[in-house]
């Protein structure tokens, strides 16, 4: 009989968290399984939530620290700390990771109604990651998402000792409007302890630095640039490239998908922190050691809002799919709707897939009733899992 279950659901945009959707699922669970062992891995996607998701699944301690806002202004920031018993490395050596999600001190909702990203920085990142190693960290994790700066990550290098100067010699912290004016870049005096660090950052997007499909360009917009200011902020990125092929030897900048992300932070973690750019799923599913979760799990449950040809380009249930087609372990889809052309995913790993909606009804109104159908749609399923099991043992 079905005893172990993974939860590992993404979020239902605007209507039910990860973890909420974990709740849900574990309680019908329990309903017909009383004894059911059940690991839930609440997804984070890298914006808002991320640290809360990790902690979720994996334990710790959220730390708080006095940081630098999006304005220079101060504001409290956090990062979260994952229980050392749980995250360990190659070498089964438990390894001290802190996850830290620039939203929490570069996020939209920070500008509230002052939104320019031309006045915006990232240095409040860097005094998080110089908080956590100084706390022990030696590895960490960076959501990328939410944000509301378009500096390149060239304020969160400044935090962390990076040195950006002007034609006339002197020292400043760039933003997305001062970009262009940046000569040369030092980064000998950044803080050493960084070399001991290892920096995985998530990012679920391929957009290059700068360009048509660039950060200016396709997120500019709704960090409050208007068409002038997105062009400005372009130039400035592309600019800034130039002088991070010269001075830090980063060939790849223009070319390195993802280096658009979070206004060119995905090209700045690379370039000034070594780090490397991972989709979200799989820096999810190598934190929490998933495969090794596998061994001895029955059936994983997942989902999202909508399943549809975007789910086949390397986001939440691709990814999943992938390691649990490896161990041959059944995994069910719970979403909202199903689209169209979808047939890839069940050769990727899928084993059946349903949906929550059984009466068509406007997305307002679905929303609205998503926590009772999901619920509804879970018990549904068990009641069939639980009588095939007891089918069988007949």
């Amino acid at each position: 009989m079905m005893k172990n279950f993974i939860l590992i659901p993404d979020s239902f945009k605007g209507t039910l968290s990860s973890r909420e959707i974990c709740d849900i699922m574990a309680s019908a669970i329990r309903k017909f399984v009383p004894d059911a062992r059940i690991q839930s891995i609440p997804v984070a996607d890298g914006g808002e939530g991320t640290v809360d998701a990790f902690l979720t699944a994996l334990g710790g301690k959220k730390v708080c620290v006095p940081v630098t806002g999006p304005k220079f202004d101060k504001l409290e920031g956090f990062y979260g700390i994952l229980d050392e018993k749980k995250t360990v490395d190659e070498e089964n050596k438990s390894v001290k990771t802190a996850v830290v999600e620039m939203a929490a001190c570069a996020g939209l909702p920070l500008v509230y109604n002052r939104k320019n990203p031309e006045k915006t920085t990232t240095y409040g990142v860097g005094e998080l990651f110089l908080h956590a190693i100084q706390n022990g960290c030696r590895k960490i994790i960076l959501g990328l998402g939410g944000s509301c700066t378009n500096d390149a990550g060239t304020g969160a290098a400044a935090a962390c000792g990076v040195q950006f100067y002007k034609e006339n010699g002197k020292s400043f912290i760039p933003t997305g409007g001062t970009l262009h004016e940046i000569a040369k870049i030092d980064a000998s005096e950044i803080n050493p302890l960084l070399k001991e660090v290892e920096i995985v950052t998530m990012c679920d997007i391929n957009n290059p630095f700068c360009g048509p499909t660039g950060a200016a360009y396709v997120f500019a917009p709704q960090k409050g640039a208007d068409a002038e200011m997105v062009q400005r902020l372009d130039d400035g990125l592309r600019h800034c490239g130039k002088i991070i092929q010269r001075d830090l030897r980063k060939t790849d900048i223009f070319t390195l998908p993802g280096a658009g992300a979070a206004g060119g932070m995905g090209g700045g973690m690379h370039a000034f922190f070594g780090s490397k750019l991972q989709m979200g799923i799989e820096t999810v599913l190598d934190t929490v050691h998933f495969d090794t979760l596998l061994r001895d799990t029955d059936l994983v449950f997942t989902g999202e809002g909508k399943i549809d040809d975007q789910s086949l380009r390397g986001k939440v249930i691709w990814g999943i799919a992938g390691r649990t087609r490896r161990a041959n372990v059944p995994l069910v889809v719970v979403t909202g709707d199903i689209g169209e052309n979808i047939d890839p995913i069940y050769d990727r790993g899928v084993t059946a897939i349903f949906s929550i909606n059984h009466t068509a009804v406007p997305l307002s109104v679905a929303r609205r009733r998503a926590r009772q159908d999901m619920a509804s749609e879970m018990e549904n399923l068990l009641c069939l899992l639980t009588l095939t099991d007891k089918s069988a043992v007949k």
